[in-house]
């Protein structure tokens, strides 16, 4: 599929990254520049994927499958990329995902050990051909981040794996920008929110810039 009208920006990184902070802080610099944006996250944004993202959650799920994780991941990514995301590229507004197709490598494949074939095959049915222009990776030591989540309240069924879930889960995400460097950008999340914005719209700047009148 096109979406050469709108642009797709997906934010990816481990817990307690500060990727909620980022988007507050993103949405209203595009939309300060005029431009129209529909901001989403996974799992979830439609009630298919809100639905899931309950289930997947779940500290009371703890006998869910690795294998059933990683196909309700991609029925809520499915239903997202039909319901939401290519609706609004066609029609010339910008997505912000929190999260997208990356996450499944990470989570589902490092974390989980489900194999990458099978990911890029479901990447590949579930997805029809949507790749985001930009990933943002917000990086940052897996102490680090467990120490900011732990201060959120309860942790929910992923939030309560081990460090070494969440050691594999950021590795890959890092040979995963290394290997696509045009498309990631790799932001150093322990800097300051403002820092940390100042980095992710200079690496907006020129899809930004291309999208204006």
């Amino acid at each position: 599929m096109s979406h050469a009208q709108g642009k797709f920006i997906s934010i990816e990184g481990g817990e307690g990254a500060g990727k909620s902070t980022l988007l507050a802080g993103l949405r209203a610099c595009i939309e300060q520049r005029g431009i129209a944006l529909v901001q989403t996250r996974e799992p979830g944004g439609t009630p298919l994927g809100e639905a899931v993202r309950g289930v997947v959650l779940d500290p009371a799920q703890h006998a869910l499958a690795a294998e059933t994780e990683l196909l309700l991941m991609f029925a809520s990514r499915a239903q997202l990329v039909r319901e939401v995301i290519v609706p609004a590229l066609q029609a010339g507004q910008w997505v912000l995902c929190d999260r997208f197709a990356d996450a499944s490598y990470a989570y589902q494949g490092a974390g989980r050990g489900q194999p990458v074939e099978r990911i890029a095959e479901l990447e590949r049915w579930a997805c029809a051909g949507i790749k985001p222009d930009r990933t943002l990776l917000l990086d940052l030591p897996v102490a680090t981040g467990r120490a900011r989540a732990a201060g959120r309240g309860d942790a929910d069924r992923i939030e309560a794996e081990a460090d070494a879930f969440f050691e594999r889960v950021r590795a890959c995400y890092r040979e995963r920008a290394a290997a696509e460097p045009e498309r990631f950008r790799v932001i150093d999340a322990s800097q300051s929110p403002a820092v940390v914005l100042q980095a992710a719209t200079d690496a907006l700047a020129g899809l930004i810039g291309a999208s204006r009148p």
